[in-house]
Protein backbone atom coordinates (compact mmCIF):
# COMPACT_ATOMS: atom_id res chain seq x y z
CA UNK A 1 0.00 0.00 0.00
CA UNK A 2 2.66 2.47 0.81
CA UNK A 3 4.64 1.65 -2.81
CA UNK A 4 0.87 2.09 -4.52
CA UNK A 5 1.14 5.76 -2.57
CA UNK A 6 4.58 6.44 -3.56
CA UNK A 7 3.91 5.87 -7.19
CA UNK A 8 0.95 7.34 -7.11
CA UNK A 9 2.63 10.75 -5.47
CA UNK A 10 5.91 9.94 -7.67
CA UNK A 11 3.61 9.69 -11.54
CA UNK A 12 7.80 9.90 -13.05
CA UNK A 13 7.79 6.22 -11.50
CA UNK A 14 5.41 4.94 -13.77
CA UNK A 15 6.97 6.02 -16.59
CA UNK A 16 7.72 3.04 -19.18
CA UNK A 17 10.81 2.66 -21.18
CA UNK A 18 10.35 3.62 -24.89
CA UNK A 19 10.55 1.16 -28.11
CA UNK A 20 13.43 2.19 -30.36
CA UNK A 21 12.03 2.80 -34.21
CA UNK A 22 14.84 2.14 -36.86
CA UNK A 23 13.47 3.90 -39.67
CA UNK A 24 15.29 1.85 -42.28
CA UNK A 25 14.34 1.64 -46.34
CA UNK A 26 16.18 0.37 -49.61
CA UNK A 27 15.16 3.22 -51.56
CA UNK A 28 17.51 5.97 -51.70
CA UNK A 29 18.40 8.08 -54.73
CA UNK A 30 22.21 8.40 -53.63
CA UNK A 31 22.70 5.03 -52.75
CA UNK A 32 20.47 2.78 -52.98
CA UNK A 33 20.42 -0.40 -51.16
CA UNK A 34 22.53 1.01 -48.05
CA UNK A 35 20.61 -0.51 -45.49
CA UNK A 36 21.62 -3.90 -45.64
CA UNK A 37 25.20 -2.84 -47.27
CA UNK A 38 27.29 -5.63 -46.13
CA UNK A 39 30.94 -4.79 -44.62
CA UNK A 40 33.03 -7.01 -43.12
CA UNK A 41 30.48 -9.57 -44.04
CA UNK A 42 27.74 -7.93 -42.09
CA UNK A 43 24.69 -5.57 -43.26
CA UNK A 44 25.35 -2.24 -42.24
CA UNK A 45 22.01 -2.40 -40.07
CA UNK A 46 23.38 -4.86 -38.33
CA UNK A 47 25.59 -2.85 -37.12
CA UNK A 48 23.05 -0.33 -35.45
CA UNK A 49 21.03 -2.68 -33.50
CA UNK A 50 24.14 -4.44 -32.60
CA UNK A 51 24.71 -1.11 -30.89
CA UNK A 52 21.04 -0.72 -29.37
CA UNK A 53 20.66 -4.00 -27.85
CA UNK A 54 23.50 -2.62 -25.56
CA UNK A 55 20.70 -0.03 -24.20
CA UNK A 56 19.62 -0.51 -20.67
CA UNK A 57 16.99 2.29 -21.14
CA UNK A 58 14.71 0.70 -23.65
CA UNK A 59 12.07 -2.05 -23.88
CA UNK A 60 12.01 -3.25 -27.42
CA UNK A 61 13.40 -2.47 -31.00
CA UNK A 62 11.59 -1.83 -34.32
CA UNK A 63 12.61 -2.18 -37.93
CA UNK A 64 9.76 0.65 -39.47
CA UNK A 65 9.65 -0.35 -43.22
CA UNK A 66 7.66 0.73 -46.31
CA UNK A 67 5.19 -2.05 -47.99
CA UNK A 68 7.18 -1.16 -51.09
CA UNK A 69 8.57 -4.36 -52.79
CA UNK A 70 11.81 -3.40 -52.22
CA UNK A 71 11.65 -3.20 -48.73
CA UNK A 72 11.28 -6.94 -48.54
CA UNK A 73 14.90 -7.80 -47.91
CA UNK A 74 14.63 -5.76 -44.27
CA UNK A 75 11.52 -7.81 -43.91
CA UNK A 76 13.40 -11.09 -44.61
CA UNK A 77 16.51 -9.39 -42.20
CA UNK A 78 13.99 -8.69 -39.34
CA UNK A 79 12.63 -11.84 -39.87
CA UNK A 80 15.75 -13.86 -39.44
CA UNK A 81 16.98 -12.43 -36.50
CA UNK A 82 13.64 -12.10 -34.77
CA UNK A 83 13.84 -8.70 -34.78
CA UNK A 84 10.28 -6.64 -34.79
CA UNK A 85 9.12 -5.06 -37.92
CA UNK A 86 6.59 -3.05 -39.14
CA UNK A 87 5.62 -1.96 -42.83
CA UNK A 88 3.79 1.21 -43.81
CA UNK A 89 3.98 3.93 -46.23
CA UNK A 90 7.27 4.53 -48.22
CA UNK A 91 7.47 8.19 -48.47
CA UNK A 92 4.96 9.31 -45.99
CA UNK A 93 7.29 8.10 -42.96
CA UNK A 94 5.59 10.51 -40.54
CA UNK A 95 2.34 8.06 -40.82
CA UNK A 96 4.69 5.01 -41.00
CA UNK A 97 6.03 6.09 -37.34
CA UNK A 98 2.35 7.09 -36.36
CA UNK A 99 1.02 3.70 -37.44
CA UNK A 100 3.68 1.84 -35.11
CA UNK A 101 2.69 4.08 -31.82
CA UNK A 102 -0.47 3.10 -32.01
CA UNK A 103 0.06 -0.85 -33.65
CA UNK A 104 2.28 -1.18 -30.52
CA UNK A 105 0.80 0.88 -27.86
CA UNK A 106 3.82 2.90 -27.44
CA UNK A 107 3.79 6.03 -24.06
CA UNK A 108 6.90 6.76 -26.05
CA UNK A 109 9.44 6.20 -28.66
CA UNK A 110 13.42 6.83 -29.68
CA UNK A 111 13.48 7.92 -33.68
CA UNK A 112 16.41 6.11 -35.13
CA UNK A 113 17.53 6.22 -38.75
CA UNK A 114 18.97 3.64 -40.06
CA UNK A 115 21.84 5.44 -41.80
CA UNK A 116 23.58 5.92 -38.55
CA UNK A 117 25.67 1.99 -38.18
CA UNK A 118 28.27 3.57 -35.43
CA UNK A 119 25.77 5.21 -33.44
CA UNK A 120 26.92 5.46 -29.69
CA UNK A 121 24.56 3.31 -27.59
CA UNK A 122 25.33 5.37 -24.55
CA UNK A 123 23.69 8.37 -26.58
CA UNK A 124 20.32 6.76 -26.10
CA UNK A 125 20.43 5.78 -22.77
CA UNK A 126 21.47 9.46 -21.64
CA UNK A 127 18.70 11.20 -23.53
CA UNK A 128 15.95 7.83 -22.31
CA UNK A 129 16.89 8.78 -18.90
CA UNK A 130 16.10 12.73 -19.03
CA UNK A 131 13.23 11.91 -20.67
CA UNK A 132 12.12 9.22 -18.02
CA UNK A 133 13.07 11.61 -15.03
CA UNK A 134 11.75 14.83 -16.42
CA UNK A 135 8.54 15.93 -17.91
CA UNK A 136 9.75 17.04 -21.10
CA UNK A 137 7.78 16.43 -24.54
CA UNK A 138 11.10 15.27 -27.00
CA UNK A 139 14.67 14.47 -25.68
CA UNK A 140 17.18 15.45 -29.00
CA UNK A 141 20.34 16.01 -29.54
CA UNK A 142 19.56 17.65 -32.92
CA UNK A 143 18.34 21.50 -31.61
CA UNK A 144 20.65 22.79 -31.81
CA UNK A 145 22.89 19.84 -33.55
CA UNK A 146 26.00 19.65 -31.66
CA UNK A 147 26.77 15.85 -32.13
CA UNK A 148 27.71 14.57 -35.49
CA UNK A 149 25.32 13.03 -38.51
CA UNK A 150 24.79 9.31 -37.75
CA UNK A 151 25.04 9.72 -33.65
CA UNK A 152 20.73 11.90 -34.00
CA UNK A 153 18.53 10.58 -31.09
CA UNK A 154 15.07 11.92 -30.40
CA UNK A 155 13.28 10.70 -27.72
CA UNK A 156 9.14 11.67 -28.35
CA UNK A 157 6.26 11.62 -26.16
CA UNK A 158 3.65 9.63 -28.38
CA UNK A 159 0.42 11.36 -27.28
CA UNK A 160 2.62 14.67 -28.78
CA UNK A 161 3.00 13.05 -31.53
CA UNK A 162 0.08 11.44 -32.14
CA UNK A 163 -2.23 14.81 -30.92
CA UNK A 164 -0.28 16.56 -33.32
CA UNK A 165 -0.04 14.54 -36.12
CA UNK A 166 -3.47 16.11 -37.77
CA UNK A 167 -1.65 19.26 -38.28
CA UNK A 168 1.37 18.50 -40.55
CA UNK A 169 1.47 20.32 -43.68
CA UNK A 170 4.81 20.17 -45.43
CA UNK A 171 6.27 17.42 -47.06
CA UNK A 172 9.15 17.98 -44.57
CA UNK A 173 6.64 17.00 -41.70
CA UNK A 174 5.53 14.09 -43.16
CA UNK A 175 9.34 12.77 -44.23
CA UNK A 176 11.34 13.90 -41.78
CA UNK A 177 9.02 13.13 -38.81
CA UNK A 178 9.81 15.83 -36.46
CA UNK A 179 10.32 18.56 -38.29
CA UNK A 180 6.75 19.85 -36.99
CA UNK A 181 7.76 19.90 -33.31
CA UNK A 182 11.39 21.86 -34.58
CA UNK A 183 9.59 24.94 -36.14
CA UNK A 184 6.68 24.86 -33.40
CA UNK A 185 9.19 24.73 -30.51
CA UNK A 186 7.96 27.18 -28.46
CA UNK A 187 5.19 25.19 -28.37
CA UNK A 188 6.49 22.14 -26.65
CA UNK A 189 9.25 21.26 -24.08
CA UNK A 190 12.29 20.08 -25.85
CA UNK A 191 15.44 19.52 -24.21
CA UNK A 192 18.49 19.36 -25.92
CA UNK A 193 21.35 17.30 -25.07
CA UNK A 194 24.93 19.02 -25.99
CA UNK A 195 27.93 17.22 -26.58
CA UNK A 196 31.51 18.02 -24.77
CA UNK A 197 32.41 19.76 -27.61
CA UNK A 198 30.72 21.15 -31.39
CA UNK A 199 31.04 17.90 -33.96
CA UNK A 200 28.47 19.41 -35.56
CA UNK A 201 30.53 19.43 -38.83
CA UNK A 202 31.60 15.80 -38.67
CA UNK A 203 28.93 13.29 -40.60
CA UNK A 204 28.99 9.81 -39.42
CA UNK A 205 25.69 8.99 -41.35
CA UNK A 206 25.79 6.78 -44.72
CA UNK A 207 23.89 9.12 -46.99
CA UNK A 208 26.40 8.06 -50.44
CA UNK A 209 29.29 5.99 -51.47
CA UNK A 210 31.67 8.30 -50.45
CA UNK A 211 30.03 8.30 -46.55
CA UNK A 212 30.14 4.17 -46.87
CA UNK A 213 34.07 5.03 -47.67
CA UNK A 214 34.74 6.73 -44.60
CA UNK A 215 32.51 4.22 -42.35
CA UNK A 216 34.64 1.43 -44.12
CA UNK A 217 37.51 3.19 -42.50
CA UNK A 218 36.82 3.39 -39.25
CA UNK A 219 35.84 -0.39 -39.14
CA UNK A 220 38.55 -1.72 -40.51
CA UNK A 221 40.88 0.25 -37.19
CA UNK A 222 38.75 -1.24 -35.03
CA UNK A 223 40.00 -4.28 -32.64
CA UNK A 224 37.47 -4.71 -30.88
CA UNK A 225 33.44 -4.99 -31.08
CA UNK A 226 32.10 -1.61 -32.57
CA UNK A 227 29.97 -0.87 -29.74
CA UNK A 228 32.97 -1.07 -27.26
CA UNK A 229 34.17 2.29 -28.86
CA UNK A 230 33.48 5.61 -27.51
CA UNK A 231 32.37 8.55 -29.55
CA UNK A 232 35.23 10.73 -29.68
CA UNK A 233 37.07 7.57 -30.44
CA UNK A 234 35.57 7.01 -33.18
CA UNK A 235 35.66 11.05 -34.06
CA UNK A 236 39.47 10.53 -33.53
CA UNK A 237 39.25 7.30 -36.52
CA UNK A 238 37.13 8.89 -38.81
CA UNK A 239 40.07 11.68 -38.70
CA UNK A 240 42.89 9.33 -39.10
Amino acid sequence: MLLLLYMLLNPDLNKTKPAVIVQARMNSNRFPGKVLYMLNNSPLLKYLLGSIDRCKSIDKVIVATSRDIKDEPIVGFCNEHNIECYRGALNNVADRIREVITTFKLDSFVRISADSPLLDYRIIDSAVNVFLSENYSMVTNIFPRSYPKGQSVEVVNSKMFLDNYPRFADEDDFEHVTKYFYRHHNQFDIHNLAADKDYSDISLAVDTPEDMNTIKRIIFKMKRPHWEYLLDEIIEMSRA
